[in-house]
């Protein structure tokens, strides 16, 4: 692994599926405050409103994993100095991807998207996919949720009004072609685009944060990804947070999950990495 450096100044988060840089606006204040430079880069095509790509969902039907990654190691790689990479659902898992690829000082996955060759399937994450995956026709689409399946996806411990108004602010519709490429990802021969090397020895510190409450991407998904790492002196750690949902960016006590994540990070970029073994599932949850 790499030496830690100084202190970075810039944190980038990376927003998933289903919503738009718009999802971050809390974090985005809360990090500027404590005097951080932020950037929340959309995906290619999502520069607009929500009620614009809602009205008009051609960009989400032309995204790739690829086209995103790629943009988004071009706004990393023009910064002066590596940043926080922090991303939340497939944010996270193209998080891993830029922390693979070399990029970043440290980064957190928050209710992560697993990359490739992680064979957990929760029976909950079949049900807040369903609305795509039941129809073959999906893959060459965009589809929007109605508010019942986006609440059982994202904001189930939220009270009905305020998951509505979430709804309103943020949800967007999903590409149906990179949920199809993802859910077939571990049954497709050779790499698939969320592929990662889990024996690179040069991969900057790695947290995976896991909401408890999350139907979409349960902690056993997050401590799954999370032991594939298998890299010597690499830092790969879990933490969970109790009665959270998937969208933790709006959670209430989202504070208390930015505040950890950056003091982790902080710590981790710069201090000397310690000789650390994978993460592994514990007996008993543990929460935050």
């Amino acid at each position: 692994m790499s030496p830690a450096g100084p202190a970075p100044d810039t944190i980038v988060l990376i927003h998933g599926f289903w919503v738009t840089p718009r999802s971050w606006e809390r974090w985005i204040a809360h990090y500027e405050a404590k005097g951080y430079r932020v950037i929340a880069p959309a995906y290619p095509g999502f520069e607009v409103e929500v009620d614009a790509l809602n009205a008009d969902p051609s960009p989400v039907e032309a995204i790739t994993v690829r086209g995103i990654v790629e943009h988004l190691e071009e706004i990393v790689r023009g910064l002066a100095s590596p940043p926080i990479l922090i991303g939340h659902s497939a944010g996270g898992c193209f998080t891993q991807l830029l922390l693979d690829h070399g990029f970043g000082a440290a980064g957190a996955a928050l209710n992560s998207a697993p990359t490739e060759g992680v064979p957990v399937v929760p029976l909950s994450q079949v049900k807040a996919t369903f609305p795509v995956l039941r129809n073959p026709a999906n893959r060459h689409r965009a589809v929007r949720y109605d508010f019942a399946h986006w609440n059982y996806a994202f904001t189930n411990t939220f009270a009905e009004p305020e998951a509505r108004a979430l709804y309103e602010r943020y949800a967007v519709p999903v590409s149906g072609a990179i949920l199809f490429e993802s859910a077939l990802a571990n049954l497709t021969p050779g790499h698939q685009g969320t592929w990662v090397d889990y024996h690179n020895e040069d991969r900057a510190p790695l947290l995976f944060v896991a909401g408890t409450e999350d139907h979409i991407m349960p902690p056993k998904v997050q401590w799954s990804n999370a032991a594939h790492y298998k890299a010597a002196g690499t830092i790969t750690e879990v933490v969970e947070f109790g009665g959270k949902p998937h969208l933790l960016p709006a959670a209430p006590g989202w504070e208390e999950i930015a505040d950890y994540v950056l003091a982790w990070a902080v710590r981790h970029a710069t201090t000397p990495p310690p000789v650390v073994a994978p993460a592994e599932p514990p007996a008993e949850p543990i929460t935050v």
